[in-house]
């Protein structure tokens, strides 16, 4: 049950409003955008609502139970403030959003309708529908470890304890050809051997990307030079002469911590423990099942 000021209580009771939406999206990055459906811009909190901004959101829905409730939040791509640049780059990703139910006439007569989080986008050319969970979608998601014969822990993390910025495991490249949307080659990684970067974090140091990181795909060697593929398709266009920092890859299996990166010691996988095979087989001496420790 939400809770009404006395004043808020009031008006709503008066017959005749002056209502409105208002809604505040915090962005992984620490960014805060207001938007609203009245005409005029609102402030409360802090935060500016700003009106006209090309934001238009479904209907609410709630339940009782703990399934996740959605609603959609409609905006045109040309809109100063939510651009297809920033969407594709992620920044919008699981941004926080509060729904507020507003006074326009007076602003502390409001009262908080839902928190959530920005889910799904999807982009059009000219549009983008994003989808606006509600809090119950967190109960969803696993928290704890895992039990699972490959590492759970990010490279180069404080589980993980492997230095990444020497020599061996990092390295600055520079484009020297286009290959497709996503595929180049580059010049500065003769050192290393093919697949060496390959599942690692490449991130862009000049021109339109610098500083935007992105997955690698693949690292591979033809006729000499390196050829790297990314996960993603860069935000920005790429271009011959774009510089970068590459660092290796993991694909998180125990024969690679130990070969790789001389980590077992920092191992955060399970690697003996027992396959599906061995859990459903059966006694057989032919399988040399003879009571004795496998």
């Amino acid at each position: 049950m939400k809770k009404l000021s006395e004043d808020l209580a009031t008006h709503l009771a008066s017959g005749t409003t002056t209502l409105c939406w208002c809604w505040r999206l915090i962005r992984k990055d620490g960014v805060v955008f207001g938007f609203t459906d009245h005409d005029l811009t609102l402030t409360f909190d802090g935060t500016s609502f700003e009106p006209e901004t090309g934001l238009i959101p479904s209907e609410l829905r709630a339940s009782s139970d703990l399934a996740v409730d959605a609603q959609e939040a409609e905006g045109v791509l040309s809109s100063d403030h939510i651009s297809e640049t920033d969407i594709f780059a992620g920044l919008w990703d699981n941004a926080s959003v509060e729904v507020w139910r507003v006074n326009w006439q007076n602003s502390e007569e409001r009262v908080l309708m839902r928190r959530g989080s920005i889910g799904q986008i999807r982009r059009g050319k000219t549009a983008f529908v994003a989808e606006v969970r509600s809090m119950a979608h967190v109960l969803e998601q696993s928290v704890g470890r895992t039990f699972q014969n490959a590492c759970d822990a990010a490279l180069g993390d404080s589980r993980c304890k492997v230095n990444l910025e020497t020599p061996e495991l990092s390295a600055t490249g520079t484009v020297t050809s286009l290959i497709g949307d996503r595929s180049f080659a580059a010049s500065g990684l003769d050192a290393f051997v093919a697949d060496w970067f390959a599942l690692g974090l490449l991130t862009w140091q000049s021109d339109d990307n610098q500083g935007r990181q992105v997955e690698v795909s693949r690292h591979e060697i033809t006729s000499g030079v390196a050829i790297i593929t990314l996960l993603e398709v860069p935000v920005k266009t790429v271009i011959v002469g774009d510089t970068f920092r590459i660092r290796a890859g993991c694909d998180k299996r125990w024969q690679t911590c130990l070969e790789k990166f001389s980590n077992g010691d920092g191992y955060r996988g399970f690697p003996h423990i027992p396959g599906n095979d061995t859990l459903i087989r059966y006694a057989a001496t032919s399988r040399g099942h003879k009571g004795e420790p496998l």
